[in-house]
């Protein structure tokens, strides 16, 4: 056996759902797909893997991944490619599978075959010791929101929100005046949490392609022209839509299949989203001239929507002596995006019963006018109301608020604590409310009183 067929690349697969395996391979070409002589082999039931996905080549000079013209693309460290050098710890998205590659160390390994199936249904891991990871995922909150509060003075629950919506795989709708950080604390969440960051600025002429990407004519190696698809700032893991009212609702409409599936759909290609992917968008109350507001459909894909409000004035005293000082405090990444995966599982696994299930359903279908409407006030004051997407944010996210107090089930009180960030752009308050000096947040409210848990 020649020393160079002992050369071994480690790779470590991880399925949707978070489970892993481990294989071990050798210089040579390696096809990765479903079809039955694909040396790495996907199973049937992993339709977004086609059935000739991807090549990778190895040798001690070089590892490249080829895309094969797969429906959902191949990615590196959350970057499109047709084909690209690996480096050692990249990350190879295949719509939902990811391959971690570890480069050899000095010391051989024994040969292994090369030919690898992934299996369909591998024991699916357990959280063991639930308790222990509860305790785990509690103290991270807590060191999350004191690395972020090292620049964000104040505003810890929303702080606080912002995490929970990032564990519960949903998005984040903020809402507030001018100055009051929105940006600068999601670009301090990506460095705290160390993740991809983009940033669109949203402008009346941004085009969709502006934001999902294109295909554009490249000529290749031999002189041909093909289409090449050039990606977009979505493609990131965490993503700031910056005044996301100053873009008419064809662009703001860009964003609904990556929001709701984490995909986007490019001519015939469907390319999946990395993960974790979240998107935080920012919007402004109080300029109205030249903003587009958010179509109904687009609200309803926010989990939370959050409204910042002026700081104290002892937070403000401490946003002046900390900020006027010509540098910016320092902030350490703290958990990594393996990490939130795991605390994704987490929050997965916290209990719901039927009991708090039947009372986050009934507090949205309270908020619905109509003549079954619970509530005869509610036909009077609201246009229209939350639909079931809004119970399914009240549960995700009071299981979040458990998680990171280290509960492993929710109470009443935490889909109560929710309520108002959930459900306030999911309902429309008629003028006559207005004139009652009444508005969703006043609704909701009113509604939380009256809605009796069981």
């Amino acid at each position: 056996m020649s020393e160079k067929s002992k050369y071994k690349v480690k790779i470590s697969i991880t399925d949707p759902k978070g489970r892993s395996s481990n294989i071990e391979l050798g210089p040579g070409t390696y096809r990765l797909g479903r079809s039955e002589d694909s040396d790495i082999r996907f199973p049937d039931s992993a339709k977004t893997i086609s059935r000739n996905h991807a090549e990778l080549t190895i040798s001690e000079d070089e590892i490249n991944i080829k895309d094969l013209e797969s429906s959902y693309g191949t990615m590196i460290n959350g970057n499109i490619v047709n084909s690209h050098s690996v480096e050692d710890n990249d990350i190879i998205s295949l719509s939902d599978y990811t391959l971690r590659i570890e480069l050899p160390k000095s010391e051989k390994k024994e040969e292994r075959k090369s030919s690898m199936i992934v299996q369909a249904d591998p024991e699916e891991k357990k959280i063991e010791n639930l308790t222990q990871e509860l305790e785990a995922l509690k103290k991270a909150t807590d060191t999350v929101v004191s690395e972020v509060s090292k620049r964000i003075i104040g505003q810890e629950n929303i702080v606080r929100l912002i995490w929970a919506s990032i564990i519960a795989k949903g998005h984040c709708l903020l809402i507030g005046v001018p100055g009051l950080a929105k940006t600068f604390m999601v670009t301090t969440f990506a460095d705290v949490l160390g993740l991809n960051f983009k940033r669109i600025q949203f402008t009346p002429d941004l085009m969709p392609s502006d934001i999902i990407g294109s295909n554009v004519i490249q000529e290749n190696e031999d002189g041909r022209r093909e289409f090449e698809f050039i990606q977009g700032p979505i493609f990131t893991q965490l993503l700031l839509a910056d005044e996301i009212n100053r873009t008419p609702p064809k662009t703001q409409a860009a964003l609904l299949e990556a929001m709701q599936e984490r995909q986007v759909t490019i001519a015939n290609r469907t390319l999946t989203l990395p993960s974790p992917f979240c998107v935080i968008a920012s919007q402004n109350p109080i300029e109205q001239e030249g903003t587009y507001p958010l179509p109904e459909a687009q609200q309803d894909r926010f989990m939370l929507c959050l409204i910042l409000d002026y700081p104290d004035r002892k937070d403000e005293v401490e946003i002046l002596v900390n900020t006027t000082q010509g540098s910016i405090a320092k902030v350490q990444q703290v958990v990594n995006y393996n990490d939130i995966l795991n605390y994704q599982r987490i929050v997965d696994a916290i209990t719901v019963s039927r009991e708090i299930a039947e009372y986050a359903a009934d507090l949205s279908r309270a908020t619905r006018p109509g003549e079954n409407a619970t509530h005869a006030w509610v036909n009077e004051f609201i246009d229209w109301g939350a639909g079931p997407r809004a119970g399914q944010a009240l549960i995700r996210t009071a299981k979040a608020l458990a998680a990171m107090d280290g509960r492993p089930a929710i109470s009443h009180q935490d889909v109560k604590d929710i309520a108002l960030s959930v459900l306030r752009h999911r309902i429309s308050c008629n003028y006559r409310a207005r004139t009652e000096k009444l508005n969703e947040d006043k609704v909701i409210l009113r509604l939380i009183d009256e809605v009796k848990s069981q």
